[in-house]
């Protein structure tokens, strides 16, 4: 598999264009994929860091072990190379990255806490592709929710990541649930009926904190937080360690309760969840997997404006 540097574009800038020219004409791929220290997978585009997915026990030195988490991303990094995703913040230790994680997990009348790491645990199981192409990466990963050693649901993931065009990155993801053999219910945070629950993107601290944090939606841009804010999308726009990014989540129009899914919307992290399923709770059955899919753009500071 061929790759480029930049030291090698910035000595020969002609012939480096020309080069990613020839790389796209003849199929080869300018991503790539790295081990890194046996508990992340690190993807690259010209050598340039994408994301890590960590398929390993992650814990931050000096964190409790009780924090110990798996399967996530993070750090993410924008087009620019700024990263803009937050792990182990003490302010919500929790938080980790783009990950899915729901409060209320119901297995035989049991109640666990995938949200903030209770009993039950996201592990890796397997590969599924690990695909490199000249118009993009797929990675796909089957993973499981553990309760001790006992298997209850099936959670297999697929990352379709673009190349960056205008200094803008796109992500399409998708998430497909099943129970392993027992029904197992999700359902968002009860408490104060704020109904947070899957999909999440904490950010890395902004400049400025929330007095520069700019959250918008397909409706509105949001003068103030949001729970369960009805919209198709939302987006973040700040300055990271002085680059600005502006970073979307759209709800793909396949998913129930499209396009009025609620949000969470947080100025001060800053974070985005699109809190689905609210405040009621759905029903996972054995052979009918829920399948949950989401599309993130990634803008940095020169990127035209999203239409």
């Amino acid at each position: 598999m061929l790759f480029y540097t930049d030291r090698f574009m910035k000595k020969l800038p002609g012939l480096g264009i020309a080069w990613l020219v020839c790389l796209h004409l003849f199929g080869q791929s300018p991503f790539a994929f790295r081990d890194v220290g046996g508990v992340s997978l690190e993807l690259s585009e010209g050598g340039k860091p994408v994301f890590l997915y960590n398929y390993g026990m992650i814990l931050k030195p000096g964190a409790e072990e009780n924090m110990r988490r798996s399967t996530y991303l993070h750090p993410v990094y924008a087009p620019d190379g700024t990263v803009i995703t937050d792990d182990f913040n003490p302010n919500h230790i929790h938080h980790r990255g783009i990950s899915w994680m729901w409060p209320v997990v119901v297995v035989e009348g049991k109640t666990y806490d995938l949200w903030t790491l209770g009993e039950i645990r996201q592990r890796f199981v397997r590969w599924i592709s690990r695909e490199t192409k000249s118009d993009g990466a797929i990675l796909a990963v089957e993973n499981g929710w553990y309760v001790g050693e006992r298997k209850i649901v099936k959670e297999d993931v697929e990352i379709h990541v673009h190349p960056v065009a205008e200094n803008t990155r796109r992500l399409d993801f998708r998430l497909e649930l099943e129970p392993v053999e027992a029904p197992v219910e999700l359902g968002g945070m009860t408490e104060e009926k704020k109904g947070y629950g899957g999909l999440c993107f904490r950010f890395a601290p902004a400049d400025g904190g929330a007095r520069k944090t700019t959250i918008r939606t397909d409706k509105r841009a949001m003068p103030k937080d949001g729970v369960l804010e009805p919209a198709s999308w939302a987006e973040v726009e700040a300055e990271f360690g002085g680059k600005r990014e502006r970073i979307r989540i759209e709800d793909d129009p396949s998913n129930p309760g499209y396009p009025n899914n609620g949000w969470l919307l947080r100025h001060s992290f800053p974070f985005l969840n699109v809190s689905y399923p609210g405040l009621s709770r759905i029903t996972l059955v054995k052979g009918k997997p829920l399948v949950l899919k989401y599309h993130f753009a990634l803008y940095s500071r020169d990127a035209a404006r999203a239409r």
